[in-house]
């Protein structure tokens, strides 16, 4: 038995694996992806309107590939649709008192929003000929409308995951409060990194790149004081991570996934052409590093 004290066990692991770290990592960039879009199109310019697309492009496609990895992470993949539904009366089955039901709720609600979105957008960039789906991007009000509503869901996707684990009664996931705000936290510094490397590759999209470059800087600022909090509010439990789990949380997310972006941010000329990008890339590898360690660590610490 692990000597680790925690106020609350499970009898046994739920035995997450590969599929839900990649199906949390995926989640989370199509919450952030969509969020950062919205709020592009809500109060950006006019010329950043490429770098929104390609937002909306990221959160469907990050979005479906997660839910199907997500699916079939379930022992029944094909009845993941209990969830929503009653399966003698099919009647929607919603659980006010149930993160997992609020949050296939959420799920499903942001995957049609993001549906539209994509719709939106392919039709603006004339690869949908279905006039009415023009409408579904601002200005107009119904696309406002839209975006706005899309863009909550999208942040409570990217952070709902964290607040299921930390209201399970494992070790370190049972443990702090603040799972649910960093994961909110790292999902808007990955999905700024993640639409810097694509935008990159146009230059339709280069006015809003310095703006994406400013956010990443100071989310990831805020990141590293929400890390330094969570280790603090697990007290005697933080103890689980001294292992080979902690080595990788301290080195693959605070130093090569946070600090090390922030000087490649705030040092631009280090790297030169490629400063922007290499940061990038690293602040990705340290988010999905974070929910390898969360997930893993959780799971192997014993009862």
């Amino acid at each position: 038995m692990n000597a680790v004290p925690s106020s609350t066990w499970f009898s046994a692991s739920p035995e997450w694996g590969w599929l839900v770290v990649l199906y949390l990592f995926l989640g989370s960039l199509a919450g952030g992806c969509y969020f950062l879009a919205a709020l592009i199109d809500l109060v950006g310019r006019a010329e950043d309107r490429p770098l929104a697309r390609l937002g909306y492009y990221a959160a469907f496609t990050c979005l479906v590939i997660g839910g199907i990895l997500l699916m079939f992470d379930l022992t029944r993949p094909e009845r993941f649709w209990h969830l929503l539904l009653q399966s003698h009366t099919f009647r929607p089955m919603f659980k006010y008192w149930s993160p997992m039901s609020i949050g296939s709720w959420a799920l499903v609600t942001f995957g049609a929003f993001a549906f539209i979105s994509f719709l939106g957008v392919l039709a603006e960039d004339g690869l949908l000929s279905w006039r009415a789906a023009r409408h579904m991007r601002p200005p107009g009000l119904l696309a406002r409308v839209i975006a706005v509503i899309g863009g909550l869901l999208g942040l409570y996707v990217a952070g709902y995951t964290g607040v299921l684990l930390a209201v399970t009664n494992r070790p370190i996931w049972s443990d702090t409060p603040l799972l649910g705000m960093l994961f909110v936290v790292s999902a808007a510094s990955m999905s700024a990194a993640f639409m810097i490397l694509l935008a990159r590759r146009s230059a339709r999209t280069a006015p809003g790149i310095f703006a994406l470059h400013r956010i990443d800087a100071w989310v990831l600022a805020l990141e590293l004081l929400v890390l330094i909090a969570l280790v603090i509010s697990l007290g005697p439990v933080a103890r689980a991570w001294l292992n080979a789990w902690g080595l990788l949380l301290f080195f693959g997310v605070i130093v090569a996934g946070v600090l090390a972006p922030l000087a490649l941010y705030w040092r631009r000329d280090w790297l030169g052409e490629r400063n922007m990008t290499t940061a990038a890339a690293l602040v990705l590898a340290g988010g999905f590093i974070l929910r390898l360690v969360i997930v893993f660590s959780a799971e192997g610490v014993g009862v």
